[in-house]
């Protein structure tokens, strides 16, 4: 399975401050990867370097090989949902599908006219005047009508209300239903990502923290539960990611390397949001796989 983003020893710095610094993974083709980490992270500088909004300062990042920096070829294959989506308030939302369609040369205007149909969103209405809801989803419609490859959502379900959130991951989910496309979807709220999401990515102070398929992660993480003792030793245990110990007992969040098979040890498995949270609490510790580079194939049109 090819990589659909990669990056490689990823970072952006602003001065003194880095905002991302040595970030590498890969997102194989076909995943929804959910993307998470606090404020200041880095969540907001990975998108917009993968859609070659910014620079980097180190690093490299790429799109089915190509860096949307400096390859025309790559910015197709690329769409994009801002975490405040931009949109022109004075348009209507007619204006904004003809828009749309002028830019973008794979443009399906039937799909966005369907969608927005379905959702009764009228075409008359100025942007200025819709729900933020609705302005989501008009944002989701104008991306997925560009036909890409690889859509980046930033944020986007941080101002809607609970029924819009549902609805917006609806229409995704069956976008991604339809074809091969591969979703990066950033957000605080795991509950909707575990929904979603079949691969997850965690940064946490400008780096990344965890990468892997969700299953995966769920299935080699546990928690351990029994007499005060050194979990790190225990057979079967490759790390410890957060420990609370008492007089009576240790309890331990553990990724794990095989069967553990202490007889004096319960073993439960563990949530998406708990292990997400464990992680986000102790920066230090680590779930991250090989990746396998993908050299950048640079094509600059003239």
């Amino acid at each position: 399975m090819s990589a659909a983003i990669t990056a490689t020893g990823l970072g952006k710095r602003y001065r003194q401050r880095w905002a991302l610094r040595e970030c590498t993974l890969e997102i194989p083709e076909g995943r929804v990867a959910g993307l998470v980490g606090p404020n200041g992270a880095g969540k907001t500088t990975l998108l917009h370097l993968a859609t070659g909004l910014l620079e980097p300062t180190t690093g490299t990042v790429g799109v089915f090989g190509l860096d949307p920096r400096i390859d025309a070829k790559a910015l197709p294959l690329i769409g994009f949902v801002g975490q405040e989506v931009p949109l022109y308030r004075n348009f209507t939302v007619e204006d904004m599908l003809s828009f749309g369609r002028h830019l973008n040369p794979a443009w399906d205007d039937q799909l966005a006219r369907s969608r927005l149909d379905r959702l009764d969103i009228p075409l008359g209405d100025r942007v200025g005047e819709l729900s933020g809801g609705q302005r989501g989803q008009l944002a989701l419609a104008l991306a997925l009508a560009k036909r890409p490859r690889v859509l980046l959502l930033d944020e986007p379900l941080a101002s809607l209300d609970p029924l819009a959130r549902r609805e917006f991951l609806q229409t995704l989910m069956e976008s991604v239903a339809e074809g091969d496309m591969t979703v990066l979807l950033s957000s605080h709220l795991v509950t909707d990502l575990e929904r979603v999401c079949d691969y997850l990515i965690v940064l946490a102070r400008g780096h990344t923290q965890v990468v892997g398929e969700i299953d995966q992660l769920l299935r080699t993480h546990k928690v351990l539960t029994g007499l005060p003792k050194d979990m790190a030793a225990v057979g079967g245990v490759a790390s410890v990611v957060q420990e609370t110990t008492t007089e009576r007992q240790t309890m331990a969040l553990v990724r794990t390397d095989g069967p553990v098979l202490d007889p004096g040890l319960t073993q439960e498995s563990v949530g998406l949001e708990d292990l997400v949270l464990a992680y986000l609490g102790q920066p230090a510790a680590t779930a991250l796989p090989q990746p396998r580079f993908t050299p950048l194939k640079v094509e600059v049109s003239r």
